[in-house]
């Protein structure tokens, strides 16, 4: 069985994809009351799963009739790609920012699930067992040599 927070993001990316904005603009009371949960549970969802590097910009407004709108980032066309990765990546990139970033592709299908799986599993700390920083070069170096090889098959 899933979880509430499961069941709240899929809600989320079901009303994204049937926007013709791109974007969702939610009041998190009303959410909450729509899935028998606190606010904070809204809260905890849109700050774990809608986050920048997983491809989503969030802005809110708080008060009386405040929102939380969630947008989709969309990602570059794929012939600037290298020029787009180089940028996002850089010279090094740590195990959280390497996921999302994954993640978002993954996410607008530029790459597989399973694909996905064997870059996460290669840019886990533990694969790559070195010191700081120069661990970090070295995901940032895997992951745009990765990512080229896929993107511009």
């Amino acid at each position: 069985m899933r979880n509430i927070s499961d069941l709240i993001e899929q809600y989320l990316k079901q009303l994204l994809q049937e926007s013709t904005e791109g974007a969702v603009e939610i009041q998190r009371n009303d959410l909450a009351d729509r899935f028998s949960c606190v606010p904070s549970q809204i809260n905890y969802v849109i700050s774990t799963r809608f986050t920048l590097e997983k491809g989503y910009v969030v802005e809110s407004k708080r008060g009386g009739g405040g929102y939380i709108r969630i947008q989709r980032a969309e990602l570059p066309a794929l012939k600037t790609i290298t020029l787009y990765l180089s940028e996002v990546i850089g010279d090094q990139i740590d195990q959280n920012a390497a996921e999302g970033l994954i993640y978002q592709l993954e996410e607008a299908r530029h790459i597989s699930k399973r694909e996905a799986s064997l870059m996460k599993a290669a840019m886990s700390r533990d694969t790559i067992a070195m010191k700081l920083p120069i661990r970090d070069e070295v995901r940032a170096r895997l992951l745009k040599a990765m990512l080229i090889s896929l993107l511009t098959r």
